[in-house]
């Protein structure tokens, strides 16, 4: 998995947390320890925050923290919650005159919606406690 992806990200920092789920954790920090920018980090974590995933607090105790035990918290929850996929496919309507490049379109297309199910389906089988190793 590319290091600098919004996925990879997630999964770090949130394994991170794991390993101590009640402190709270500064965009700043996660930022250093992740070699990015914090403001890639809020648009990271807001989106895991949206999907329940985590909580934040502002002000100067402030940060962000689990909103659920680790053991509750998926790869699947994670991947879908930054509408992220890894197979990629052409969501675009196609319209051809050529009736062997539709039918291939939806061949093709049929398939990698299989695929992706069941890398979702997979991913729901790993929580993020599973991570640490514990």
């Amino acid at each position: 998995m590319k290091r600098n992806s919004r996925l990879s990200l997630a999964l770090h920092t949130l394994s991170h947390m794991a390993g101590n789920p009640d402190e709270m954790r500064t965009s700043a920090d996660i930022a250093e320890h992740a070699g990015t920018n914090p403001v890639v980090v809020r648009r990271v974590l807001g989106r895991l925050r949206k999907a329940g995933l985590l909580t934040s607090e502002k002000g100067h105790a402030g940060g962000w923290r689990l909103a659920r035990v680790p053991e509750q918290i998926t790869l699947a929850d994670v991947y879908l919650a930054l509408d992220e996929r890894l197979v990629a496919s052409d969501q675009s309507p196609h319209a051809s005159g050529c009736s062997v490049e539709n039918a291939l379109h939806r061949t093709v297309s049929g398939v990698l919606e299989d695929i992706e199910h069941s890398l979702v389906q997979k991913l729901r089988e790993t929580s993020i406690s599973d991570m640490r190793g514990t």
